[in-house]
């Protein structure tokens, strides 16, 4: 180990080597934090996680789909478009904060839904929701979580938006979405990215190196590949699982209808990926749309989610507001997002690092790391503002580094 510490020095040292992003990479895997104030960006986080999760809970985390080339797109993808500096601007007082479907934060990063928190830590969401209270982010809060959405809220301090999976069974559906009316969520974020299930082929095999027993979290489905145990969700609670699918194959646009008729919850599709459907969802009532590949776990489409933005801000033609997730860490692909029209841009894996390692000081730590590069690239770019942030600050090179 010693060894390969001074190999790194020496290479980072190099003229040639010096500064790259794999040298990065590679010092923040050899990395171990002591403080959560040790680490430097979101990357530390991530190879602290790794070392601290089980291999089952860290292979559910790290997994996409098929070969992971979406999963590997979202990220790499936001190295098409450069930025244009701007001089002789007073950015002495910068504003993050902006409005969301009527809600007030203080930046436009928000915090995605990821299931079954409680194998990252034992607080789980409600770590998160006091991270976010603190930092003033917004939270979706997922279908499948660990925690009561009761509890969440509360923790929060301040309402938060649902992400619904449809199930099979309308009816088990309406009660969800009428619990989480109940208890103040003003937006449920519709999951439409899963209709017939996904082939977890990294999770699959970190969970053959797991000799522990998790049928008290997830039940293994038909394709092979783990599902949540629905009976053991909180939000599940009161309704019977049995024959309950998460999703359902036979979901068309008629849903949506279905769905504004028993809430008056304002309706966000999470999963539309083209400038057709996000035509469609605006036609059939929807109130915003998250360009979202499910963190490149649906399908292995090869495509980063960012490229996909454009395409779905011009079917949406500004009727409605666009959010954007998918493989972002750092503040400069936030700024890059929001340059493309984005509203708003959300994080998942990197706020679970976090939560992995710290609880919910490691979910601060991340979010100030984003929104402190954020800044930064406002500043660089000469937008005191979210409002200010446009695409002429952007270069597209029409390349992808690889």
């Amino acid at each position: 180990m010693s060894d390969r510490r001074a190999l790194l020095k020496f290479l980072a040292a190099s003229p040639l080597l010096g500064g790259l992003g794999v040298m990065q990479k590679a010092f923040a895997e050899e990395a171990v934090l002591a403080a959560v104030g040790d680490a430097l960006d979101v990357f530390d986080f991530e190879a602290a996680a790794r070392r601290t999760l089980p291999p089952a809970h860290w292979g559910y985390l790290a997994s996409g789909v098929d070969g992971d080339v979406t999963l590997r797109a979202n990220s790499e993808a936001y190295s098409r478009w450069q930025l244009r500096p701007r001089r002789f601007v007073d950015v002495s007082h910068m504003d993050l904060s902006t409005e969301i479907l009527g809600m007030k934060v203080k930046s436009p990063v928000l915090l995605c839904p990821i299931g079954s928190q409680r194998a990252f830590h034992p607080e789980a969401e409600v770590a998160v929701a006091r991270g976010a209270r603190t930092r003033d982010q917004l939270l979706v809060l997922s279908t499948v979580a660990s925690a009561a959405l009761e509890d969440v809220i509360a923790a929060r301090g301040a309402p938060v938006w649902l992400q619904l999976y449809t199930t099979n069974r309308f009816e088990a559906t309406t009660r969800i979405v009428k619990r989480a009316e109940a208890a103040g969520c003003p937006v449920v974020a519709v999951t439409v990215d899963l209709p017939a299930g996904r082939n977890t082929v990294t999770a699959t095999r970190f969970r053959s190196h797991d000799t522990r027993t998790c049928s008290a979290c997830h039940v293994v489905g038909p394709s092979g590949n783990p599902q949540p145990n629905l009976a053991l969700k909180p939000l599940m609670a009161g309704i019977d699982t049995q024959g309950l699918g998460q999703t359902s194959p036979s979901l068309t646009w008629d849903f949506i209808k279905q769905l504004k008729d028993v809430t008056k919850m304002k309706v966000v599709i999470k999963g539309i990926e083209s400038r057709e459907d996000a035509a469609l969802a605006v036609e059939h009532g929807a109130d915003g749309l998250m360009v979202s590949n499910h963190g490149g776990r649906a399908l292995e489409s090869g495509r980063g989610t960012i490229e996909s933005l454009a395409e779905v801000v011009q079917g949406a033609a500004g009727r409605i507001p666009v959010i954007v997730d998918g493989g972002v860490r750092r503040g400069t692909d936030v700024y890059k997002a929001l340059a493309l029209g984005a509203t708003a841009v959300g994080i998942g894996r990197p706020y679970v690092w976090g939560l992995s390692t710290f609880g919910q000081q490691g979910v601060e730590r991340v979010m100030d790391l984003l929104n402190s590069e954020l800044r930064l690239a406002m500043v660089g770019c000469g937008a005191r503002t979210i409002k200010e942030i446009s695409a002429s600050s952007l270069i597209d090179t029409g390349r992808v580094q690889r």
